[in-house]
């Protein structure tokens, strides 16, 4: 089979693409494609491999030979899901590739924020160590995490991988109920007691139309002063001025961010503000250990060899 995939630079250029080669006849990469280059790349492709290129109703109709979409991420939302099902391409995805991956980042961040190394470390560059008149320098004093508590909204293995590590350095761990659920299930806490006892909040939920900026301005008044708020799952599920006005207010002690409702954003997103400086925002990598593109290379290539077998692996619609 014919396979084009259309934004191979959304990987690291170290990653190999065999597992994929292997699975198909032939394959054609693309660093990047613009929407006007997707029919003239794609036509005579019967599997495309994409990233976030958006596939509209449009665009498919224009490819007769399509038969395959494998999408290199888990959200699906550059596709047109029905367009695809009614046109009888089938659209698969991946995940649980990078559960140890954003995991890590999750508790590297939490870490970092709690041991303040950044300023330990300056106390060394600024030779105030060096003129010290004591062996040891506090500073800004590091903090434990053992006895902190950990809030985690959005419980599948993303959200789970981080109540490991968590539990690991001692931390107790809330499991947040739905925010729309009366209903708590065992070993769950209501979404208002996870806002109003955590120390620390993670977000790890898919965005929908029930998680569409749920952390917004209310959410954030119900956090503690000294909370740290850290998002790793899509820009869309905060309001980002709301998330700004909290941090200048300092309602919330600080938010590390990893994703932005567009991406990559725009110069004057709010919360790129350089007055803020109670924010740390990384570039969309807490996915992206090497390790983690590699197993999501493999997946691919496992989900084009049982289509190919008709074993339906990974099938969005």
């Amino acid at each position: 089979m014919q396979a084009v995939f259309l934004d191979a630079q959304t990987f690291h250029s170290s990653i190999s693409f065999n597992d994929i080669e292997q699975a198909v006849g032939s394959l054609k990469t693309y660093p990047l494609t613009k929407p006007l280059e997707v029919i003239e790349r794609a036509i005579g492709a019967e599997i495309i491999i994409t990233n976030k290129v958006m596939l509209s109703a449009a665009l498919l109709k224009q490819l007769p030979n399509l038969k395959l979409i494998c999408v290199s991420a888990t959200g699906t939302n550059n596709v047109d899901l029905d367009a695809a099902k009614a046109l009888g391409i089938v659209v698969t995805n991946v995940s649980g590739y990078a559960s140890q991956s954003l995991s890590q980042y999750v508790l590297a961040q939490i870490l970092n924020y709690y041991c303040r190394l950044p300023a330990h470390n300056q106390v060394t560059q600024n030779s105030t160590w060096q003129n010290s008149p004591t062996f040891c320098v506090h500073g800004d004093s590091m903090i434990e995490l053992a006895g902190k508590t950990l809030g985690i909204y959005g419980y599948g293995t993303l959200g789970r991988a981080v109540e490991q590590l968590a539990k690991a350095f001692g931390m107790t761990v809330l499991i947040s109920e739905h925010a729309n659920k009366t209903a708590i299930r065992a070993n769950r806490v209501s979404y208002q007691e996870m806002l109003t006892s955590s120390d620390i909040i993670s977000v790890h939920c898919p965005q929908t139309k029930a998680t569409t900026e749920l952390f917004n301005r209310a959410a954030f008044s119900k956090m503690q002063s000294h909370c740290l708020f850290i998002n790793t799952a899509r820009g869309g599920v905060v309001n980002s001025v709301d998330l700004a006005k909290a941090l200048t207010a300092n309602e919330i002690a600080h938010a590390v961010v990893d994703v932005l409702e567009q991406e990559p954003p725009q110069a004057d997103h709010p919360l790129l503000d350089k007055s803020l400086t109670n924010i740390t925002i990384t570039a969309h990598m807490a996915w992206a250990s090497i390790e983690a593109q590699q197993r999501l290379v493999a997946l691919l290539g496992k989900n084009i060899i049982d289509f190919q077998q008709g074993i339906a692996t990974n099938v969005v619609k």
